[in-house]
């Protein structure tokens, strides 16, 4: 792809380096930019600069926040009983979307991969052990995605806990085998967390 100035060649590509956008979308993106007033690019570019920089992680669950904690677990509405883990923080914002969940969150960072060289002491697995030992934490809702390292991390995890009188569940398989969280509707997921079913009998039918 030809440009008539290397200025535009040079916002091209470090658009096209976003995940999903390729150079004739980053070329639009930067055409778009153009013809934006002064003002406008530069509020834009000082909101990217703002998160890059003042960016958080919630010092509690590791999602991101503003401050120290999270809008979640500075919420004291939130249900404390419930502790939801997930792998990511675009894990949290999917299940928050579907309205139908008031307990509070763990992010891992990631799931056991020996493929990928990831093992336990990569996540924050002992942090929600700690968590489970010195909250009042009643049940844990194994919200991983469900493929062979997801049903690997919640079966570490679950040996972990074996020892507290935590209850163990994970999301009903209205979330198919090998999917992934960000790619489930929020009506399928919102059933899934619903109708949750103990870790026990998930083990019974593999």
């Amino acid at each position: 792809m030809n440009f008539p100035s290397k200025l535009i060649e040079d916002a091209v590509n470090e658009f096209s380096r976003l995940p999903g956008v390729g150079k004739k979308t980053a070329l639009r993106f930067v055409l778009h930019l153009l013809k934006k007033e002064q003002s406008d690019v530069l509020q834009l570019s000082d909101a990217i600069k703002r998160m890059r920089e003042e960016i958080q992680y919630c010092k509690i669950c590791f999602n991101i926040s503003d401050g120290e904690k999270c809008s979640v677990c500075s919420n004291s509405r939130r249900d404390e009983r419930l502790l939801c883990v997930v792998e990511s923080i675009k894990d949290v914002i999917n299940i928050e979307n579907t309205n139908q969940y008031n307990g509070r969150y763990h992010v891992l960072g990631g799931v056991i991969s020996p493929i990928e060289g990831i093992g336990p002491e990569q996540l924050h697995i002992d942090q929600l052990i700690d968590r489970v030992k010195n909250e009042n934490v009643e049940e844990v809702i194994m919200a991983l995605n469900p493929t062979m390292d997801g049903d690997t991390t919640i079966f570490f995890i679950s040996r972990k806990l074996a020892e507290s009188k935590v209850r163990i569940s994970t999301l009903a398989r209205g979330v198919a085998f090998g999917g992934d969280l960000s790619y489930v509707d929020e009506f399928t997921l919102a059933r899934s967390l619903q109708t949750r079913r103990p870790f026990e009998s998930y083990l019974s039918k593999q």
